[in-house]
């Protein structure tokens, strides 16, 4: 019995592994992997994942808005379905697990099902959302929003740095942009929806753990500040009458990063720009902008740093004697995972003789979009360096089976939510 459990266990990581560098492969340029929504290499890469879909003997499909869709029906035709996915595009110059790894693990958990010819008291569904990095067309989640029927058909008129509208691309992609709406689906068709994803950040690495449980995907608000004081000549203009605008932001941001490290909670802080003013060596700066980037896993712990922050932000700006403006760019709630999920996964964890650690998302996930219909989870892949958006990422063979072995028994195991 173990021999035969490790055989099959030893075969899903390998197979993972293998998809992943064939699809890795798969970009518009050999240097820097970049597999843009609705490009050529994006195409390809859908047609890819389709054939795997139904080598695992799934029904498969390419939706209205681009995504790889599969279906492996429960114990009759019909039944709701647990939804696993995650994305296949990609950043510019990214690394091959970020989003595939999710997809490809589901179906081969699926492959597995299959070859056993174990059917369930649910289908089970992958989907391999089309757009969630948002590169192209500057509009992130866009395949989740689709099937969530939250998708913003504003976005169809939105260009791409050669001037090809969203709507033009579609077309150009063989679909149909005013079929969007038929990707949605309904809440009362899914019984939840779970995601495999490489943790993109090095908790899980710092314990020694393949896998975690994810608690919630932390919300985000960003901003962007002005400071403006007086520019004036380096050398004549002694230190106690300056107002120097870098001086000033350069307290700013210790000011940011000291209170997000005095918080114990999952409170992060980024300051991803600056841009002083006007910017030659012999002259005190006399305007700067940044920006500033505040994430949490509640929203009301978020809003509450948030305002704190700009609180002492304007503090500093008196003190120095700067002019301040501050305006808020971008903001996005948080999405629990929800606590029936969590606990399954748990189980799967526990049941593989792993530790099980909870541990938030900092990064935005398809789940997000997701939510809107069904109740979600998510598992976490230890990922070396804690290294993502970037080639070096990369996930040990051990962990990827590792995270197939605990999706693999979720999904055996799956109870739905009691009514």
């Amino acid at each position: 019995m173990e021999a035969a459990a490790g055989i099959r266990r030893s075969s899903l990581g390998d197979e993972i592994v293998a998809r992943i560098g064939q699809l890795g492969v798969i970009s518009e340029t050999p240097e820097h992997l970049a597999r843009i929504f609705l490009t050529p290499e994006h195409g390809k890469a859908a047609d890819l994942i389709l054939s795997w879909m139904r080598e695992a003997g799934m029904s498969a499909h390419l939706d209205a808005i681009g995504n790889v869709c599969g279906r492996y029906e429960g114990e009759r035709p019909g039944l709701p379905c647990l939804m696993l996915g995650s994305h296949y595009d990609t950043v510019r110059d990214a690394g091959k697990w970020d989003g595939p790894l999710g997809v490809i693990t589901a179906i081969a958990c699926v492959a597995d099902l299959n070859r056993r010819g174990k059917r369930l008291p649910f289908a089970v569904e992958i989907a391999g959302f089309a757009d969630e990095e948002g590169v192209r067309f500057a509009s992130t989640l866009l395949g989740s929003r689709a099937v969530a029927g939250t998708f913003d058909e504003s976005v169809l008129a939105t260009r791409d740095r050669a001037g090809v509208s969203m709507r033009e691309a579609l077309i150009q992609f063989g679909l149909d942009p005013d079929h969007i709406g038929k990707a949605a689906r309904a809440r009362r068709e899914l019984l939840g929806y779970v995601e495999l994803h490489i943790e993109q950040g090095p908790v899980l690495e710092e314990k020694g753990l393949p896998v975690g449980v994810v608690t919630a995907i932390a919300g985000a608000t960003r901003l962007a500040a002005n400071l403006t004081g007086v520019a004036g000549h380096a050398g004549t203009v002694p230190m106690a009458l300056r107002r120097d605008a870098l001086s000033g932001a350069a307290e700013c941001i210790v000011a940011i990063e000291e209170f997000c490290k005095t918080d114990a909670s999952g409170l992060v802080g980024t300051v991803g720009y600056i841009g002083a003013m006007p910017g030659a060596t012999n002259v005190i700066p006399g305007k700067v902008s940044f920006t500033m980037d505040i994430r949490a896993p509640s929203d009301m712990h978020r809003k509450r740093a948030v305002a704190d922050i700009v609180r002492r932000i304007e503090a500093i700006a008196k003190r120095r004697e700067l002019a301040l403006q501050i305006d808020v760019t971008h903001e996005n709630r948080s999405v629990p995972c929800a606590p029936w999920l969590q606990s399954q996964i748990a189980g799967a964890v526990a049941a593989e003789g792993y530790a099980v650690f909870e541990l938030p998302s900092g990064a935005g996930h398809d789940g997000m979009a997701m939510v809107d219909i069904a109740d979600i989870g998510m598992i976490f892949v230890r990922c070396r360096g804690g290294v993502s958006h970037n080639p070096a990422e990369h996930v040990e063979l051990a962990d990827a089976d590792t995270g197939a072995r605990v999706l693999l028994r979720f999904i055996e195991n799956f109870r739905q939510q009691p009514v």
